[in-house]
């Protein structure tokens, strides 16, 4: 289970560290992570064990390819999975290309997402810290919580 916020620096090489309280987990789960586009927000990567994964592409992959929606989910997901095992240090390497489309340069977040990371470009992370929830946004799921 991940959870909580850490700020990252992304190294001149394209390196982050996996924090120290993370890694006994990643290393759980086959020390393997799988890399991928955020479909539904700009600004932030995926980053999934590989065993959760394997099940999050599967049902993407199972979706119809005639859809235009799925077929954007295929893409961005799937199309777009990049495999990265931590070095003896602990560090992952992130592709320029995925840093490059969704504005990551050193400074990132890195977010605990209970199955998943989310990894955020500091100023897109930023941004989304400060929007707020209206009245408008609350369906009646959103209703029902007690936070």
């Amino acid at each position: 289970m991940f959870q909580g916020e850490t700020a990252i620096t992304i190294d001149d090489k394209g390196r982050l560290a996996i924090p120290t309280a993370f890694r006994d987990a990643v290393a759980k789960a086959g020390n393997r992570l799988v890399l991928t586009y955020n479909p539904f927000e700009s600004g932030c990567l995926y980053l999934y064990p590989q065993p959760v994964w394997e099940k999050v592409r599967d049902q993407v992959n199972a979706l119809p390819r005639t859809r235009k929606n799925s077929r954007l989910l295929q893409l961005k997901l799937v199309g777009a999975a990049a495999f990265l095992e931590p070095d003896g240090s602990g560090r992952v390497s992130i592709p320029a290309s995925h840093r490059s489309a969704v504005g990551i340069d050193k400074k990132a977040v890195l977010l605990g997402m209970g199955d998943k990371f989310e990894l955020w470009g500091e100023a897109a992370h930023h941004e989304q810290i400060r929007r707020t929830l209206g009245d408008d946004d609350l369906d009646d799921g959103l209703l029902d919580l007690q936070l």
